[in-house]
C-alpha cells in the first residue's frame, strides 16, 4: 500500500485506516464525493425554505420539537457545540483520534449529510497536518460520538486548543451544519477498523506461533488433513487448516509421536475457525459502516428530500465486535492449553517447565502464571457489550448499541492477548532449542530465526520480561509472506 489514500469513493477498507491513522499516510477527498456534498448541500438549502428538517430547524434530542427562532438560528450551532463537547476520562490514543477524522471525511463524502463541502476539505486537511483535538474516552454508547466530534469542531472554530495547545481556526461551520458534521459515530469506527486490522494480523501470528508449538511436541497433522475439513466445511475451519497444512509442509514436520494430540494442537481448526470467521463479518460489517451515509437525518439528492432515520444506531457492528472478542478470548485460551503441553515432560521429552541447570531450576514455569493472568483478565474484555440498555433524552432516546464500548474493549483485549501469545512464543522456541529442533523452511522458519535471533539464548533460570516484550514487538512480523486468513 503507497500512495495517498482516496477517500470518498466508496472503497475504504480497515488496513486503509490503519495506514491513515499509523503511517502518516495523506489523504484526498474523490471528486465524485465532493460532487455528492454540493449536491446533498443544495438540497438541505431548499428545504429548510419548505419543511421542518431535524437540528436544521428545530432542537436536538428532546428538544427535536422545539422550533429554532430566526433570531437565535445564529448562535443555535455554537451553543450545541458547546453543549455536547462534555466528554471525560482518559485523553483517546492519537491514532484512533487520526482515524475518527478520516473516516468522518470519508461519511461526509458519501453525502447524506447536507453540510458544506468545504468543511469536507477542511477536515482533510487536518488529517493531513497531523493536527488532532483533544478526545476523551467517555461520552458515547453507540448512537453518535457526539462529545468527540463536537470537540473536534469546537478545535475547528478556534474555540477550543488542538492537541499540542495549538489555538487555531480552521473551518466556520455554519450553524445548519453542526449536527450534520457530529452525527456520527467516526470515533468508534475508527477505533473498530484498527481493531479488526490488528486482530486480523494476531489471529494469523497466533496460527505460526501455535505451528512452532507442533513441531516442539511432534503433533499429528492428521486433525488438519483436507479430508476431516471437508467433513464439516466451516470457511474459517477451512482456512486455518489449510495455512496449518502448508505451514507443516514447509517446516518438513516430524512424524507425529501420538495417536492423537490434546485439543490444543487437535481442535485448533475447530476454535480458531470461528474467530476468523468473525473477524470477517467484523470486516464486512465495516466495509459498509466505513462507506455509508448514516446520516440523521439524510438529505437526499436523489429523492431532493431528508428523511429522519435510525442508521446512526450502530447495532450491527457492536454485536460483530461482541462476537469478535469472544471467538479470539477462545484461541487465546486455546494458547495457554499449548503452553501447558510444552512445560510437560510427556509431550517434550525435555525436563518439567524447560528447566536446565540445577534439578531445581524453574525454567519457564512463571510464563502459565502470565499467561493465565493474561486469560483471567480477557475473559472480561471479552463480556458483551450489547447486554446493556439505556433510556436518554426524556425518554426520546431509549435504546443503545454501546458499540463505543465494545470497540474500547476490543483495544483492551488487543494488548492483553498479545501477551498471552507472546508466552507462548517464547515457550515454544525455547523448547525447539533444548531439542535442537528447527524448522527446515517456510514461513515457521523465519518465524524461528527471528525469534530465536530476538531472545537471550541463555537457558539457566533468568527473567523472562525481555523475552516476553521482544516476543510482542516481534508478533507483527510472523507471517509477512503469509495470504491473510480472512477471505483465503
Amino acid at each position: 500500500m503507497s500512495g495517498v489514500v482516496m477517500l470518498g469513493n466508496g472503497t475504504l477498507t480497515c488496513a486503509e485506516v490503519a495506514a491513515i491513522a499509523r503511517d502518516g499516510r495523506r489523504v484526498s477527498v474523490a471528486a465524485q464525493g465532493l460532487a455528492r456534498a454540493v449536491a446533498s448541500h443544495d438540497v438541505a438549502n431548499q428545504l429548510v425554505e419548505r419543511r421542518g428538517v431535524y437540528g436544521r430547524t428545530t432542537g436536538v434530542g428532546a428538544n427535536r420539537s422545539v422550533q429554532i427562532d430566526a433570531v437565535e438560528a445564529p448562535d443555535h450551532g455554537l451553543n450545541l457545540l458547546r453543549s455536547h463537547a462534555g466528554g471525560a476520562g482518559p485523553q483517546v490514543e492519537p491514532d484512533i483520534v487520526r482515524a475518527m477524522l478520516a473516516v468522518r471525511v470519508n461519511q461526509l463524502a458519501a453525502g447524506g449529510a447536507g453540510v458544506h463541502p468545504d468543511l469536507i476539505s477542511a477536515l482533510a486537511e487536518v488529517v493531513n497536518s497531523g493536527r488532532l483535538p483533544s478526545v476523551q474516552r467517555f461520552g458515547a454508547i453507540g448512537t453518535a460520538d457526539l462529545t468527540a466530534l463536537a470537540s473536534t469542531a469546537l478545535c475547528m472554530l478556534g474555540e477550543l486548543p488542538w492537541r499540542n495547545g495549538e489555538l487555531a481556526t480552521v473551518f466556520r461551520l455554519a450553524p445548519a451544519d453542526v449536527l450534520g458534521f457530529c452525527s456520527s459515530n467516526a470515533a468508534t469506527l475508527g477505533e473498530a477498523a484498527l481493531a479488526c486490522h490488528d486482530l486480523d494480523g494476531l489471529l494469523r501470528a497466533s496460527t505460526v506461533i501455535a505451528g512452532l508449538s507442533f513441531l516442539a511436541v511432534d503433533g499429528s497433522t492428521e486433525a488438519y488433513t483436507e479430508a476431516v475439513q471437508l467433513a464439516r466445511p466451516y470457511p474459517g475451519q477451512q482456512a486455518v487448516a489449510a495455512l496449518l497444512r502448508r505451514l507443516l509442509a514447509d517446516a518438513q514436520a516430524r512424524p507425529a509421536a501420538r495417536i492423537q494430540d490434546p485439543f490444543g494442537f487437535r481442535a485448533l481448526p475447530q476454535v480458531h475457525g470461528p474467530a476468523v470467521d468473525a473477524i470477517a463479518r467484523l470486516a464486512q460489517v465495516l466495509a459498509v459502516e466505513l462507506n455509508a451515509a448514516s446520516e440523521n437525518p439524510l438529505i437526499s439528492s436523489v429523492e431532493l428530500d431528508a428523511f429522519h432515520n435510525g442508521n446512526f444506531h450502530t447495532a450491527y457492528v457492536a454485536h460483530a465486535l461482541d462476537g469478535a472478542r469472544a471467538a479470539v478470548f477462545s484461541t487465546a485460551a486455546l494458547s495457554c492449553a499449548r503452553l501447558a503441553n510444552l512445560v510437560e515432560p510427556s509431550y517434550t521429552g525435555l525436563r518439567p517447565f524447560l528447566a536446565a541447570g540445577p534439578s531445581a531450576s524453574s525454567g519457564v514455569m512463571i510464563l502459565e502464571y502470565v499467561a493465565q493472568s493474561a486469560l483471567a483478565e480477557l475473559r472480561y474484555a471479552a463480556a458483551p457489550a450489547t447486554l446493556g440498555n439505556v433510556v436518554l433524552s426524556r425518554g426520546a432516546e431509549d435504546h443503545a448499541s454501546f458499540s463505543a464500548q465494545a470497540a474500547n474493549r476490543t483495544t483492551d483485549l488487543i494488548t492483553t492477548y498479545q501477551t498471552v501469545l507472546a508466552c507462548e512464543l517464547v515457550a515454544s522456541v525455547r523448547a525447539l532449542r533444548l531439542r535442537e529442533i528447527a524448522p527446515k523452511a517456510g514461513a515457521l522458519r523465519i518465524a524461528f530465526e527471528k525469534a530465536n535471533a530476538a531472545f537471550d539464548p541463555r537457558l539457566a533460570d533468568r527473567p523472562l520480561n525481555a523475552d516476553l516484550a521482544n516476543a510482542v514487538a516481534l508478533l507483527p512480523e510472523l507471517v509477512p509472506e503469509l495470504p491473510e486468513l480472512i477471505g483465503e
